[in-house]
């Protein structure tokens, strides 16, 4: 007897993300000593999102083309601006309204400039490439190159005005690129080894969404509340909308742009890091990492939904076939 899980995972939106993701997540909630039980190899799945990304960069790095490059500067550097540009807006217009210090009562209660900033400015790359392995082209994952330039506080620390109290490590940025680029590489040498390595990339996407769905506590958006939970969607409205149109400006088709409309699981310890360097902030760090983590969970639950949406409107066919090799 047959079950088509398959078939039943890809008819929900993004299914091969969002469907190992929640489940990871609803583990990580309700069972969360589930991989210090049973430990080992099964323990890994859960703990083990870091190194099968960096395998899955590898393969995608593998199926882009040096010819590429041009375009990945483009798309990158186009991205890379306007979601950093939009989160110095926002700084710039709650900090005149709110300053530093959060909304200490009313509906909006936690609220700070600190938490709005840290959400907005720092985009999931995991995510993003994930969901540009499946929905996108594979030089759109290349993209991410640039945006890699997000992470961490150092970006926020700039749009709140303590810019020079973090640095950005060289080594870490070239860390993050470096699995990307030795595929490019391999890839670029090898046509054999390109088709080799990227007949890997719809199958691992499901393996990387669990274990990142096993670092999501959904108890978070329940201590979070509305407001985290408006706090996610607005990170997904107001970085979206003009993502999309960007996107398609530069040649692209609005799908990278919507895929890139996420905040970073990173971006929660940006706010106690933030205060640490300025204690200003202290008194808005708290309630901020509690909202930050809120917007990561509901982003990440919301952008493959609308990334896969926008594939079906506005983009090219997924990577991954009907039988999960990579589309020609």
């Amino acid at each position: 007897m047959q079950i088509p899980i398959k078939r039943a995972i890809e008819r929900v939106p993004g299914g091969m993300m969002v469907v190992p993701l929640a489940l990871g997540a609803l583990i990580a909630t309700f069972f969360p000593d589930t991989p210090k039980f049973f430990g080992s190899f099964t323990g890994a799945l859960f703990s083990g999102a870091l190194t099968i990304l960096a395998v899955f960069y590898v393969c995608m790095g593998a199926s882009i083309d040096f010819k590429a490059t041009p375009y990945i500067l483009k798309k990158g550097g186009t991205l890379f601006g306007v979601k950093i540009g939009i989160a110095i807006v926002l700084g710039v217009v709650f900090g005149r309204i709110l300053g530093e210090a959060p909304v200490e009562a009313g509906l909006f209660a936690g609220l700070s400039t600190l938490a709005i900033v840290a959400a907005m400015n720092d985009t999931n790359g995991g995510l993003y490439m994930a969901l540009m392995g499946q929905y996108g082209e594979p030089r759109d994952v290349g993209a991410y190159t640039v945006m890699t330039l997000e992470s961490g506080p150092f970006l926020t620390m700039v749009t709140l005005g303590v810019a020079g109290l973090s640095a950005f490590p060289w080594p870490t940025l070239v860390g993050s690129i470096l699995p990307l680029v030795v595929g490019m590489i391999l890839g670029n040498l090898d046509r054999d080894m390109r088709d080799f390595l990227s007949r890997a990339i719809p199958v691992m996407i499901p393996f990387f969404a669990f274990a990142l769905g096993s670092g999501l506590d959904l108890a978070k958006v329940w201590q979070a509340g509305l407001l985290g939970l408006g706090l996610g969607v607005a990170v997904v409205v107001v970085t979206g909308i003009p993502l999309f149109l960007a996107d398609r400006a530069t040649g692209g088709s609005g799908v990278a742009g919507v895929a890139a409309a996420s905040t970073a699981g990173n971006a929660a310890a940006v706010p106690a890091i933030v205060a640490a360097a300025n204690p200003v902030y202290a008194p808005a760090a708290a309630h901020a990492t509690i909202l930050v983590a809120a917007a990561v969970i509901v982003t990440t639950v919301l952008v493959p939904l609308l990334t896969a949406w926008t594939a079906s409107r506005f983009g090219p066919r997924p990577v991954a076939s009907p039988q999960g090799a990579p589309a020609e």
